[in-house]
């Protein structure tokens, strides 16, 4: 399956802006790719193996977090992932 990796990643995926890893579903896909590049995984994964809450994840262009089965969802290998990072901040102006 095709993963996109979010430009703030690059770094931990050799600079690819896309990477190739299998999986029958999306939490092993997104395991495998943590597997095959072991400095992202801290980036995507709590201590306890949960996906962060900052990591938004798209199979092709869903949001897992909102499909039936979420990560457990069943990945085909022409399917995509999509990984964005929720970005915070924003500006602190005086009204």
């Amino acid at each position: 399956m095709k993963i996109h990796i979010p430009t703030p990643l690059r770094s931990y995926t050799g600079g690819k802006e896309t990477v190739e890893v299998g999986g029958a579903t999306v939490a092993a896909t997104l395991d495998q790719l943590a597997t095959s590049y072991p400095e992202l995984r801290n980036h995507l994964f709590t201590a306890e193996g949960k996906l962060r809450s900052f990591v938004n994840v798209y199979l092709n262009d869903d949001d897992v977090r909102y499909l039936p089965n979420k990560e457990e969802t069943v990945a085909a290998e022409n399917d995509e992932l999509t990984i964005i990072p929720s970005i915070a901040g924003g500006c602190c102006c005086n009204l």
